[in-house]
């Protein structure tokens, strides 16, 4: 943790994670059995004063935003709930493309003291996961001794460009937070009962996670993920105005675009956008402009052909939706 700072006469930190914060925004109200789960998410930003020398490009950093969520649930819900979190998984790697990965759900011991909690609600959740995953059909591994002293936790085991492995995303079952915060709720004969945390990420940190996307594509994104979808490519400096009108067309129907206006020829500027792995290169002199149309060149190569302005810009919209 970096340490507090004081500014006039309060003392501030930086957040290391954002389960307290949830748990102040789960605590703003009283909650009766009917009205959980309750689901809490946030695009949140931490930060963790890593030592110098553990700190790696994007791999490991001080400051990283998680696509972050947390789940209050019943303990009777927890089979459905932690169902929905391995379906949530499969649904975003999906559409990453990303299929080559494996599961490793870390479970307690009996040989160590350090877990917390009742060792009959540790074995209703470590049931859960496990039942959620066999349904799920996807390859996994018990890892016994390794959970969190506060619960069991499902990993997200992936390996990068040269086939070291790392947890791309955690997940954990808590039963320690709803005490030490005293969360409750008022269950169907009128007790308070304590819920049961779910601690969800399916992509962990955005940082880590760019990290292995840059690897597994090698910097050729998908149209719809990729920063620039098509360069304009015009042939001589009067199509520029042209140019510059078509790519307006496109960036108000929210595509990324740009224009090579640069005093270089074309065919080094076809080079320039495959060398930056630029889906499409949209070509246009005075037989493009005369017909409506953009002479189009992938950045694969190959054969280059000839289409209306207004259908590409169709077909860009289309391959630009998130395949979920």
């Amino acid at each position: 943790m970096y340490p507090p700072s004081e500014i006039e006469d309060e003392q501030w930190q930086l957040r290391p994670m954002n389960c307290p914060h949830h748990i102040r925004v789960f605590q703003r109200r009283a909650y009766s059995f009917r009205d959980l789960p309750v689901r809490i998410a946030e695009l949140g930003t931490v930060y963790r004063y890593e030592k110098s020398g553990e700190v790696s490009g994007l791999i490991r950093v001080r400051a990283f935003t998680i696509n972050d969520a947390h789940i209050f649930c019943r303990p009777d819900q927890l089979n459905e709930e932690f169902e929905r979190v391995i379906q949530l998984i499969f649904q975003v790697y999906r559409a990453f493309g990303i299929t080559d990965f494996f599961f490793r759900l870390s479970l307690r011991d009996d040989t160590s003291g350090k877990w917390m909690g009742d060792p009959a609600v540790w074995q209703r959740a470590q049931d859960a996961a496990r039942a959620a995953l066999r349904a799920s059909g996807h390859p996994f591994v018990e890892a016994p001794g390794e959970a969190a002293f506060y619960g069991p936790k499902l990993d997200v085991q992936i390996k990068d460009a040269i086939g070291r492995e790392f947890s791309l995303s955690t997940n954990q079952i808590d039963f320690l937070m709803p005490e030490r915060f005293g969360l409750e709720y008022v269950t169907s004969d009128q007790r308070m009962e304590r819920p049961v945390m779910i601690h969800r990420a399916p992509i962990g940190s955005m940082e880590r996670f760019m990290a292995y996307l840059i690897e597994h594509y090698g910097g050729a994104f998908p149209v719809w993920l990729a920063p620039v979808q098509l360069v304009f490519i015009p042939i001589a400096d009067r199509h520029l105005e042209a140019v510059s009108g078509l790519a307006d067309r496109f960036r108000q129907r929210d595509l990324r675009v740009e224009i090579d206006g640069r005093s270089e020829r074309m065919q080094a500027k076809i080079r320039a956008a495959q060398l930056q792995k630029v889906p499409y290169m949209a070509v246009v002199g005075d037989k493009e402009l005369e017909a409506g149309t953009l002479n189009i060149r992938r950045r694969e190569g190959g054969d280059q052909f000839s289409i209306s302005a207004d259908e590409f810009l169709r077909q860009l919209e289309e391959e630009s939706r998130l395949p979920l």
